[in-house]
């Protein structure tokens, strides 16, 4: 066996031992607020890992990942309650529906250079959020949509442990669907896209192609998370798919490191059981909260930037790199006194 194809291996142990965090992760935990906590951190990790493909890679700035966000869960929505259509159908319709948007949208955004193509996705965001406060009939308003009936299979409602196991589920899938991309020609032209578009194009790539397919995945991404948030809480409301949300998004992707899919999971996971944490002492010993989840966020992003450009995903890579150097070397060490052993036996 070749010890180097074992080391080197990383995807698939970094994979395997995911799928092991899924499943023993609710078991840690008895309280039912903090399996609910561990369930959001899943949604949002299906948007992030979206930003990562779309922002890591392609190095396109979007401020408008919450609009999509809230395509995915308004649709799955009022499909829902007002047409009576399956939750399981309403949810891939509303990832068709984000997905025409994001491409009708990004035709013309995507030309845009730098900020203003990041202007323009925030743009976007309070046109969404204007439309649903606006189109009360169907949305319920600034009062919110009540009722979205919980995801089921076979007559058995999926709330709490199995809600999680589903939402984590979607999130394995969706990045190892993302690591594929990464790390095939696909991810090489994104990579060199976010270096240079120009340098990229010479070489008869068609980047905006590219770019538009990304930014429509990234968008389907948000749509499945928006829709997966809808029917877990069974109501929502215009205020949760705020430009300020977007921008939490980013914030989330930055802190844990925008060019890994492990980054984007680790920092969804880190800001989301910080503000948690932080609200939960808050309202506890002064009766307060609100906005602080903001100032958290930023001061996180304004942290990390100095100290951790990279993201926090950058500091773990660092360590674990470390400790294979070192098991390399012991390993070949013991290799090498083996081999010496057996030619003196000869």
């Amino acid at each position: 066996m070749d010890i180097r194809k074992i080391l080197y291996n990383g995807r698939w142990k970094s994979l395997m031992t995911m799928l092991a965090l899924i499943l023993i992760a609710p078991f840690l935990f008895s309280s039912s607020y903090l399996l609910t906590v561990l369930i959001l951190i899943g949604i949002y990790s299906i948007v992030t890992l979206g930003l990562s493909l779309l922002t890591g890679y392609a190095g396109q700035l979007s401020l408008g990942q919450a609009g999509f966000f809230a395509i995915g869960a308004y649709t799955s929505g009022i499909l829902t309650t007002a047409y009576g259509i399956s939750p399981w159908i309403a949810i891939i319709i509303a990832m068709i529906v984000t997905a025409i948007f994001a491409y009708l949208m990004g035709i013309p955004t995507l030309k845009l250079k730098e900020y203003f193509f990041s202007l323009a996705t925030m743009a976007f965001n309070m046109i969404v959020f204007i439309l649903i406060v606006g189109m009360y009939n169907f949305t319920g308003g600034a009062q919110g949509l009540i009722g979205i009936p919980k995801l089921s299979v076979i007559n058995f409602p999926l709330e709490g442990l199995s809600y999680y196991f589903l939402v984590w589920s979607i999130v394995f899938v969706v990045t190892l669907f993302s690591m594929n991309i990464i790390q095939s020609h696909v991810g090489r032209i994104l990579r060199g896209i976010h270096s240079s578009e120009i340098a990229t194009s010479t070489q008869g790539i068609n980047v905006a192609k590219y770019k538009l397919h990304i930014f429509v995945i990234s968008a389907v991404f948000a749509s499945l998370a928006g829709s997966l948030y809808a029917h877990f809480f069974n109501f929502i409301s215009p205020f949760s798919f705020q430009v300020s949300v977007s921008i939490q998004f980013l914030i989330m992707l930055f802190v844990g490191g925008a060019r890994s899919s492990w980054g984007a999971i680790l920092g969804a996971s880190i800001m989301t059981l910080l503000v948690e944490l932080i609200d939960w002492i808050v309202s506890s010993f002064m009766n307060g909260g609100g906005e602080l989840g903001l100032l958290i966020y930023g001061f996180m992003y304004i942290l990390v930037l100095i100290l951790m450009p990279s993201g926090l995903v950058s500091i773990i890579t660092k360590v674990t790199d470390k400790l294979k150097t070192r098991f390399q070397t012991l390993f070949y060490k013991k290799e090498e006194v083996t081999i010496g052993e057996e030619h003196i036996g000869d």
